[in-house]
C-alpha cells in the first residue's frame, strides 16, 4: 500500500492538492493501490466535496480526524427535514437566506444558523447554536453527525475549548480539549498530549509494514514536530518536494525551508527525494553532497502531467491574457493587474482574467477599482480551466514561487507562449526565452509589463505556440506515468 501524507492545518485547492489529486490518478493508471492523508480539519466545507472535485475518489481518501471512528468519507446527506424532526413539539420560527437557514425557538434564548451546501439545497454542512447573543457549538454534518465543536464567550470572543468526535451511532469516539496552543486528546483507554502524537496513534494503527510505502507531501520540519517520518517505520518513506528547499546558502553553510529541515538532517530515514524538475534535482543533490556528505536517491517526476495537448475551436481572444493561482500574496496578482494597466498604454485593447480563490481577493478587487481597470480586468474565481486556457492568446505570471508551475504547464500544453518572472524552476525549465515567452527580471512590474508589450508587437505568436506545444509534449501523462513506473513498479 502507498500512502500519502499531508500535514497542513488549512485546505488551499493549490499545487499540492492538485498534484495529489493527479498522483492518484497516475497510480489507479498503474494498478498500485493508494490512500491520501489530509491531517486537517474542514470547517468551511466537507472534506468528500473538496476532495472529489478535485478527482480523488472516496476511497483513496482518509481524514485523520475521522479515523478514529466509524464514520466513512461521504458528501453532505443530512436534510433540514431530519433536522427539524429533532425539534419534537418545541415551537419554532425559520428564515432562509440563500444557503443560510435560521430557526428561532420561542421557549429558549438558543437560535440556530444551518448552513447549506448550496443556495437551493436542502443539505446541512453545519449548524452554529447561537445562545443570549454568543455562539456555544457548532455541529457538522455529513450522514450524521461527525464532530462537534464547544465554544465559551470571553473578552467579547467567543473561545474554542472541545471538539468531540462521534461514531455513526453518536457515541463518542474521542474529544479534543483545546487550551490555546495546547491540546490533549482524550480517548476511551488513553491521553494524547499534542497533535503529533496523534498523527503517531494514527500511523500506529495503519500498522505500517516494510512492504508500504510512505510518501509524506507536506509536513512541518522542526524537529519535534516531524510526525510522519518519526512514525513511518518500518515502511519505506519518500519525500515529494512541492517548493524550493532552501532560503540561501554560501561556501560553508546552508538555510534549508523549514518543512524539510527534519528530513535532509536525517537523510537516512528517506528511502528518495522528488522534486519537479531535473534542475532541482540536480541543485538539491549538489548541496546534499557539500554539506550533508550524502549522495541521497532524487528523482525528478513532476507534480502534474498534461492529458492532451488543447488546440482551441474557435478564435483565440485577441490580445487576452489569463492568469491562474491561489489569491495569495506569494502568487503576486497585484502585480500581474499593475503590469497589465502599464501594458495597456501600449495595447489598448489588453484584457486579463485572473482564476483563483483565496485571502487577497478582496485586496485584489479593491486594487482593480482604485486603478479603475474593471473593465478590463476581471476576477473569475475557482473553475476547472481545462478547456479554458486555448481561449486566450498567452499566459502571464508574477509569482515568486514555482518550482514547477502547474498553470505555466498548462498554459504551454494550450499552446499559450508565457510572460514571467525569471525563477527558479518552472519558468526557468517551460520558458525558453524569445521562443516561446519571455523571462524577466524578478520583482520588477515595468519589466513584466514591457514583457506583455514585446510579445503583443514584436513576437511571432504562431511560432512562440508551436515552441509552446512541443514543450509541453515532454510532460504529457504517459511521460510521467513512465516515471511513477520506473521507481515503484
Amino acid at each position: 500500500m502507498i500512502y500519502n501524507f499531508h500535514h497542513f492545518y488549512y485546505w488551499l485547492k493549490g499545487g499540492v492538492e492538485t498534484g495529489q489529486a493527479y498522483r492518484a490518478k497516475m497510480f489507479r493508471t498503474l494498478g498500485l493501490e493508494a490512500k491520501f492523508v489530509f491531517a486537517t480539519t474542514f470547517p468551511n466545507c466537507n472534506i468528500q466535496q473538496e476532495t472529489s472535485y478535485l478527482g480523488f475518489l472516496d476511497s483513496e481518501v482518509i481524514w485523520m480526524y475521522g479515523f478514529f471512528t466509524d464514520c466513512r468519507i461521504s458528501p453532505v446527506l443530512y436534510t433540514l427535514e431530519q433536522l427539524e424532526n429533532t425539534f419534537a413539539d418545541e415551537p419554532y420560527s425559520f428564515s432562509r437566506d440563500k444557503a443560510v437557514v435560521t430557526y428561532y425557538f420561542s421557549r429558549s434564548r438558543v437560535h440556530y444558523r444551518v448552513f447549506l451546501t448550496e443556495p437551493d439545497s436542502e443539505y446541512i454542512h453545519r449548524i452554529e447554536m447561537i445562545s443570549g447573543g454568543c455562539l456555544i457549538r457548532k455541529d457538522y454534518y455529513t450522514y450524521c453527525r461527525i464532530y462537534s465543536e464547544y465554544y465559551v464567550p470571553a473578552d467579547g470572543q467567543s473561545h474554542l475549548y472541545l471538539r468531540r468526535f462521534f461514531h455513526e451511532d453518536g457515541r463518542t469516539a474521542y474529544e479534543e480539549v483545546i487550551d490555546g496552543s495546547n491540546v490533549i486528546y482524550k480517548f476511551p483507554d488513553r491521553l494524547l498530549f499534542s497533535r503529533e502524537e496523534l498523527v503517531g496513534e494514527m500511523m500506529s494503527r495503519l500498522a505500517l509494514t516494510e512492504d508500504d510505502l510512505v510518501l509524506i507531501d507536506m509536513e512541518p520540519g522542526m524537529i519535534e514536530k516531524a510526525a510522519f517520518i518519526r512514525n513511518a517505520a518500518p515502511a519505506r518513506i519518500g519525500l515529494v518536494m512541492h517548493a524550493d528547499h532552501f532560503w540561501n546558502y554560501d561556501e560553508e553553510h546552508v538555510l534549508w525551508y523549514g518543512i524539510y529541515e527534519y528530513a535532509f538532517a536525517h537523510p537516512e530515514k528517506i528511502r528518495f527525494f522528488i522534486t519537479n524538475t531535473e534542475a532541482q534535482r540536480q541543485l538539491l543533490g549538489e548541496q546534499m553532497k557539500r554539506y550533508r556528505g550524502v549522495e541521497p536517491k532524487i528523482y525528478a517526476i513532476p507534480v502534474s502531467g498534461l492529458e492532451k495537448l488543447r488546440k482551441p475551436k474557435t478564435l483565440r481572444k485577441r490580445h487576452a491574457l489569463i492568469s491562474v493561482g491561489r489569491l495569495a500574496p506569494e502568487k503576486r496578482m497585484d502585480q500581474v493587474i499593475r503590469a497589465v494597466v502599464m501594458a495597456r498604454e501600449k495595447v489598448p485593447d489588453l484584457s486579463l482574467d485572473i482564476y483563483g480563490e483565496g485571502a487577497e481577493e478582496k485586496k485584489l478587487q479593491e486594487l482593480i477599482d482604485t486603478l479603475g481597470c474593471g473593465a478590463s480586468v476581471h476576477l473569475c474565481g475557482f473553475q476547472k480551466l481545462d478547456e479554458v486556457y486555448q481561449e486566450y492568446e498567452a499566459y502571464v505570471s508574477a509569482s515568486y514561487v514555482e518550482t514547477l508551475g502547474v498553470t505555466l504547464l498548462e498554459a504551454i500544453g494550450s499552446g499559450l507562449p508565457v510572460i514571467s518572472y525569471d525563477i527558479r524552476y518552472g519558468a526557468q525549465m517551460l520558458i525558453d526565452e524569445g521562443e516561446n515567452g519571455y523571462k524577466v527580471l524578478w520583482g520588477d512590474v515595468e519589466a513584466l509589463a514591457e514583457g506583455i508589450v514585446r510579445l503583443f508587437t514584436e513576437a511571432d505568436l504562431e511560432k512562440f505556440r508551436t515552441h509552446s506545444y512541443e514543450k509541453a509534449a515532454h510532460y504529457l501523462n504517459q511521460e510521467v506515468e513512465k516515471k511513477w513506473r520506473e521507481l515503484l513498479c
